[in-house]
């Protein structure tokens, strides 16, 4: 059961006198919850859940609005060039008209990489091939968006399942994130952040799965007989490798993701060391070293770094790119010539990285709705999208659509008290489940903190979201296991947990459905419109106490 799964790496220090030891399975590799299909049919109905929300009335707004007035563009450009390229003032409203002939000049300087764009691109050109598809269109620039939060969605779930082994609690994760609005405005528009979130997710999901691939090799060993305190390789970690694929294309989304790959590197290694110690290998460093964290770095940063490049070769084995010639005729002479061109691609790129950096390094904003990162648990200054407050569709005369990006408060301020939870946990326990997450979280929202300067924007702690979620399943979890130790009073807590779940279940369908109308465009008169967005900061941002 639940419970059971959650309390079975987090035992009591002290143990009834009558308990009997845990075996190796059972302290490694739990077994999963069964029938296997079972989670799976519950990922694909939570995720279709999910993608039917995003799909629905997709191409509203039916222009492009806010930042999709870089990526959409960017990403058109990519699928017809290989680089970004300059487009007419008037791109916006040409291609919202399904006008593509919106190029002029050259190549376009840009800040981010490219794999996000090429991820709006691909959906562009998946869109254009559909029966009822068009060349150039908003459902076509935001499918993609669309399909990384329905993707997400699933992989959350399945995540959640292997970590707390119980399928209730996988759905429920899978439930909560299909019902946060950051998460579901961001897939619903062409930026890259639900890419960013996508991609960390899954590489954190390979390595978890890596974990308890290698932790089964372990078990079956022992029960095959094998002395465990002398093994040393464990076998090719294809899962691993799998992370650092993921982890490439992060970073080829976001710089920011970098912060996750160091992160997430130091915790893979970390587990790896902790599975020899408890098969009791005694001094296990030597084995730990050149056996994991060696291959692991390879595996990860290395692999991360390839695919990083390889995302540029639409800017590398083109010529028009913006900086693409910076390093043209500087190749040493005695390199050979048919090294020289790669060289000085490689160089130009090194450049165009260099200005990219400084770019985000001298960046400052005067926007109404940049939010520092203590504001973002707590949903203080959300971002509004697309606002119209001349929109048809009510019965009364003043009429709103709008997009506020705005997590669902309630999942964001219980996160508050699960990481505290957690952090508890760890603390008493070290359950490895805890602590993964809050370095998850650390990492995706802590860095911030060191660039005080630096306009940021709500929309930035969407990756941290997926975790913040895990923190809330796994403490409802050890809610619902609560008294498991106390036969006595077991029924009653049990009980008491379950009307604990229930209710911030139903408080988190209730306030997404109350929020709806002002994350979908949909039209409302403008009183409703209003006592939906509860503070004037939500409406006006930082302008609201001016």
């Amino acid at each position: 059961m639940t419970s059971t799964a959650l309390h079975s790496e987090a035992a009591p220090s002290n143990p009834p006198a009558a308990a009997q030891p845990p075996t190796l399975r059972s302290r490694l590799a739990p077994r999963p919850p069964s029938p296997w299909w079972l989670g799976w049919l519950g990922a694909a109905v939570v995720a279709l859940f999910a993608g039917a929300l995003r799909f629905f009335n997709l191409n509203q707004p039916e222009r492009i609005y806010f930042d999709e007035t870089y990526y959409a563009t960017d990403a058109y450009a990519l699928w017809n060039f290989g680089y970004e390229h300059d487009s007419l003032d008037d791109s916006d409203r040409m291609l919202s008209q399904g006008d593509p002939n919106i190029w002029t000049g050259a190549g376009d300087f840009i800040v981010h990489p490219p794999v996000g764009k090429w991820m709006i691109a691909l959906g562009d050109w998946l869109y254009s091939i559909m029966p009822f598809g068009t060349a150039v269109s908003p459902e076509g620039w935001r499918v993609a968006s669309a399909l990384a939060g329905m993707i997400s969605v699933l992989i959350l779930v399945r995540l959640a399942t292997r970590m707390t082994r119980s399928v209730l609690l996988g759905c429920t994760a899978g439930l909560i994130l299909a019902l946060d609005g950051l998460h579901f405005t961001l897939s619903r528009i062409a930026m890259v952040d639900i890419f960013l979130t996508l991609w960390i997710l899954a590489g954190f999901t390979c390595l978890v799965i890596d974990r308890d691939k290698t932790r089964e090799r372990l078990v079956r060993l022992g029960e095959a007989g094998v002395s465990l305190t002398t093994v040393g390789w464990l076998g090719m970690r294809w899962w691993r490798l799998a992370a650092g694929l993921c982890f490439g294309l992060a970073i080829g989304t976001k710089w920011s993701a970098l912060f996750f790959v160091a992160a997430f590197g130091l915790l893979t290694v970390a587990w790896d060391y902790g599975a020899r110690r408890s098969v009791g290998q005694q001094r296990p460093f030597g084995r730990w070293l050149g056996f994991d964290a060696v291959p692991a770095f390879v595996q990860t940063v290395v692999v991360a770094g390839v695919v990083y490049l390889v995302s540029w070769s639409g800017w590398l084995f083109t010529r028009g790119g913006y900086n693409r010639d910076f390093a043209d005729g500087m190749a040493p002479a005695w390199l050979p010539n048919f090294m020289s061109a790669p060289m000085e691609a490689l160089w130009s790129l090194a450049d165009y990285h260099s200005r990219m950096m400084n770019f985000h390094s001298n960046l400052s904003s005067e926007h109404s709705y940049i939010s520092a990162p203590w504001e973002w648990l707590i949903m203080r200054t959300p971002v509004m999208f697309h606002y119209d407050g001349q929109a048809v569709g009510c019965d009364t005369g003043n009429c709103v659509t709008s997009v506020v990006s705005i997590g669902t408060p309630i999942i964001w301020w219980v996160s508050i008290i699960a990481v505290i939870v957690m952090f508890g946990w760890w603390v008493t326990f070290r359950d490895w489940r805890a602590g993964a997450v809050l370095l998850a979280v650390a990492a995706g929202w802590l860095p911030w903190f060191a660039y005080p300067d630096r306009p940021m924007f709500l929309f930035y702690a969407l990756p941290i979201l997926p975790f913040l979620v895990l923190a809330i399943v796994l403490m409802l979890g050890l809610v619902m296991g609560a008294g498991e130790d106390s036969p006595r009073f077991a029924p009653y807590l049990r009980a008491l947990g379950g009307v604990v779940f229930g209710v911030v279940v139903l408080l988190i369908i209730a306030h997404f459905a109350y929020l709806y109308p002002v994350l979908s465009a949909y039209p409302l008169p403008e009183e409703i419109w209003r006592d939906r967005l509860w503070f004037d900061v939500w409406i006006y941002g930082r302008d609201a106490s001016s």
